[in-house]
């Protein structure tokens, strides 16, 4: 459980980008305070990705309570994207794992006496990044429901509705005809019922 999870990350495998700096950085700050079994999660690749190899491995190994902090050299190495950072930062804060960004002065660590200023300001930003996201989708169903657009999963009821009408032209109740064509009561009624 006192393991260090260091992550690191470039935004190719090509070219002369390398974690050299970050990862000489990322060292000394751990070694100055003290943590010394470290684990380095490398990416290479654009942190415009959500889904990158390393960081899901730190992540798993964060849920199965392996780590006790995770250090890296900026916030924007663990992403760029303002969603998936929330995303992330609220799980650490969720397991309690602190978040070190060394070149920043973020220490989300309960010992840190600015570590609550810190997260109460990145949860704030978060927050209103998600409420923007509601607005925006709520809006666009709104824009979608004004132009007359079907929302939600697509009714199958029409294709038994010939079927439903013919068996119950036959004398047939609505729970044998739902029997026989393996529809849900409901369904069978509603039908009949848009049918009057």
């Amino acid at each position: 459980m006192n393991i260090t999870a260091v992550y690191l990350r470039v935004s190719t495998s090509k070219g002369a980008q390398k974690t050299d700096s970050q990862e000489y950085e990322v060292r000394r700050y751990c070694s100055a305070r003290g943590w010394k079994n470290l684990e380095i999660y490398l990416d290479k690749m654009s942190g415009a990705k959500t889904t990158r190899p390393a960081l899901e491995k730190l992540m798993q190994n964060l849920r199965a309570g392996k780590v006790a902090r995770v250090v890296c050299y900026k916030l924007d190495r663990l992403g760029r994207s303002l969603t998936h950072l929330c995303l992330l930062l609220d799980e650490m804060k969720r397991l309690e794992v602190p978040l070190v960004c060394v070149s920043q002065g973020i220490d989300t660590s309960h010992d840190n006496p600015s570590a609550k200023l810190q997260l109460d300001i990145l949860a704030a930003v978060c927050q209103f990044e998600r409420n923007l996201i509601c607005e925006r989708v709520n809006a666009g169903l709104a824009a979608a429901k004004a132009k007359g657009v079907q929302l939600g999963r697509p009714s199958t009821l029409r294709e038994h509705q010939d079927e439903i009408l013919a068996l119950r032209k036959q004398g047939k109740g609505i729970r044998e005809i739902a029997r026989e064509l393996a529809l849900p009561v409901s369904s069978v009624f509603k039908v009949l019922k848009e049918a009057k």
